[in-house]
């Protein structure tokens, strides 16, 4: 028997129906529910010759790829087409789509290959799954192949085909050829339009991806989910959470990967408030908390400054891997609580998990920021020893982190100087912001002209080594880095400070007039200023060295962004509610000195996190103590 699978004339139910009649046993693939069960019927196959049927083998075979079971069954499939001689253009077909979502992508060409040999015609669902498998085996060269097939069968104008393609092109990067095919389709569907917005934001032309999102005359859930993440990956946390709001608005059901992404911008916000409210949606929709989900709080509790909430939030988790437990220990880190990092990671050890490279570089922030040096290096040490894993870059520049800041600075520069591999600019920077914590000159004019030479446009370099050169009262030396750097058009990146009030983000920048409140800021800050005055504060001018005379710096200094925000916090916040402030660079001292004597003088916890660490300033201290 021969049967024309698809044809008008027979459906393959139909066909299941009539061999089942004679074979009961075929018939049990429709409610086949364990490997042991297909085999049974396999068998029967084989010993009645039912195997020689085309069609019944291409219903075994297609069983195989599309399987119910948690066990991948691509490779029993495979063997028993290598068993069939008169394989058909279903059975190529049901191969390549298998083989297309798989490990192994390529072997889809492979089995389009013969089936061309065989003189079989493809047809239009054979490309799609050919064209998924170059983007998915990471192949733009396989993938302009694939679409030459595409056009030389006929088949370009099929709207499946396009739909391939344009997501092909757009997974690449290559937007121009995809918008060529989009804008030529005689329809677009709402893959197609997903699929252009996905492009677009891999691209960074988030505007451009908005405005074909905005234009969709029907979206999906998919479709919401790839403009929420386009945003989150292109840094526009704002814009992700505010896109969510819009979608609950529509009365639109999230999903564990909308959620995922709509969580992890919160952290980067330190939206703590929005992040509970995320965090409740998924409660209250009974959401799966899987491993991307659960991590992604993790993390966000943790990037929010509430520690004790990222922990509780882990330890309620139903499966861990190694990331989830890499955001607890970062996390631990980032808030100085090394000895409990260092905890966890035994603990992670112990269930059987093998930390992995980016495990290794928070256990040793965690060291670096908790000045355990001994542990630090054996930590750093048992990478290769115990793990087979050869440390990178961000290892070796954590040890340089963790000598300079305990002040061992000869042993830190003589570290790089022996490293088996060149040292890059992030683990020179480390050495070069100890030498400042130290005021250490002679080593950070060395290292500071290293890295200028290394990255001559990288503000921060020029900054440091000329606060260092003020600090040693070098001042023609910092007045000549200062000069280089105008002379190069390097322009330091302006410090901003977030701070959440009632769900709402509010962004300050040093000197900001934005504000719609500013005045009265302003005016908030001076009476603090006045009220810590009293507790001992002078403004340090240390970190405002600009060509301006002692009293324009000392105002300068008291506009820093943090500062405005802090202002704005106790303005609009209730007595003794913690304030938790975001700021996208080092905390200078003189903002840290005053930010302890706040937490003092108006008895209020602030929880700061810098480009570094987190600061939980409380009755005058700070949990970094003033190790940072």
């Amino acid at each position: 028997m021969n049967y024309n699978v698809g044809s008008n004339n027979i459906s393959s139910s139909s066909v299941l129906r009539t061999l089942g009649l004679k074979n009961p046993k075929l018939l049990l693939l429709q409610t086949c529910s364990n490997l042991s069960q297909l085999k049974i019927i396999h068998g029967h196959m084989i010993r009645t010759h039912l195997i020689f049927d085309v069609f019944a083998v291409s219903r075994l075979i297609s069983f195989c790829i599309e399987t119910p079971f948690k066990t991948n069954l691509l490779d029993y499939a495979s063997r028993i087409f290598s068993q069939i001689h008169n394989s058909n253009l279903f059975i190529y077909n049901a191969m390549i789509r298998g083989y297309s979502g798989s490990e192994y992508p390529n072997q889809s060409f492979n089995f389009y290959i013969q089936l061309r040999r065989l003189g079989i015609s493809p047809d239009n669902l054979t490309f799609p799954f050919l064209v998924k498998s170059c983007t998915h085996y990471g192949s733009l060269a396989m993938g302009v192949q694939a679409h030459s097939q595409v056009i030389k069968h006929g088949f370009e104008p099929d709207v499946y085909a396009q739909n391939s393609l344009v997501h092909m092109y757009a997974t690449f990067g290559d937007i121009k050829a995809a918008t060529h095919i989009f804008w030529r389709m005689s329809y677009v569907d709402v893959v197609s339009w997903t699929s252009m917005i996905a492009g677009y934001g891999k691209c960074g032309d988030i505007e451009c991806a908005r405005r074909l999102f905005d234009k969709m005359p029907e979206k999906n859930l998919v479709t919401w989910s790839t403009m929420i993440s386009g945003y989150a990956r292109n840094n526009r946390f704002d814009k992700a959470v505010e896109l969510f709001r819009v979608l609950q608005s529509e009365g639109v059901q999230a999903n564990e990967a909308v959620m995922a992404s709509v969580i992890s911008s919160c952290a980067h916000l330190g939206a703590l408030e929005q992040g509970e409210r995320a965090h409740d949606y998924v409660v209250r929709n009974k959401m799966t908390v899987n491993l991307i989900l659960g991590t992604a709080l993790v993390e966000m509790y943790a990037r929010c400054g509430s520690i004790q909430k990222a922990i509780q939030v882990f330890e309620e988790l139903p499966e861990r891997d190694t990331l989830s437990w890499t955001a607890l220990i970062a996390g631990l880190a980032m808030h100085g609580y090394a000895k409990k990092a260092l905890k966890y990671f035994s603990e992670m050890v112990k269930t059987g998990l093998t930390p992995r490279d980016i495990t290794f570089t928070a256990v040793l922030s965690a060291c670096s920021h908790g000045g355990l040096v001994e542990r630090g290096f054996e930590i750093f040490e048992s990478m290769k020893r115990e793990y087979g894993l050869e440390p990178r870059l961000e290892h070796y520049g954590c040890i340089v982190d963790l000598l300079g800041r305990a002040g061992k600075l000869q042993e830190a520069e003589k570290f790089v100087l022996d490293m088996p591999v060149t040292p890059n600019a992030p683990v020179w920077g480390a050495l070069l912001g100890a030498c400042r914590i130290h005021r250490n000159a002679e080593i950070g004019e060395r290292v500071g002209n290293i890295l200028i030479q290394l990255q001559p446009e990288h503000s921060g370099y020029y900054v440091l080594l000329s606060n260092i050169y003020s600090r040693a009262n070098q001042w023609e030396s910092a007045t000549k880095m200062r000069q280089l750097m105008k002379e190069k058009g390097v322009k330091k990146p302006p410090g901003y400070s977030l701070i959440e009030i009632d769900g709402k983000i509010h962004n300050f920048t040093i000197g900001d007039k934005s504000h719609p409140e500013i005045e009265k800021i302003e005016r908030m800050w001076d009476e603090i200023v006045r009220k810590i005055r009293v507790a001992g504060y002078t403004g340090n001018i240390a970190d405002a060295l600009f060509d301006i005379d002692e009293e324009e710096r000392e105002s300068a200094l008291h506009r820093h962004s943090e500062k405005l925000a802090i202002a704005y916090g106790i303005m609009r916040t209730k007595a003794r509610t913690p304030i938790r402030i975001v700021k996208n660079l080092r905390v200078c001292e003189d903002c840290h000195t005053a930010t302890k004597l706040v937490s003092k003088v108006f008895e209020r916890e602030l929880i700061v996190r810098d480009r570094n660490r987190f600061h939980h300033f409380k009755e005058g201290a700070c949990s970094c103590l003033d190790y940072w």
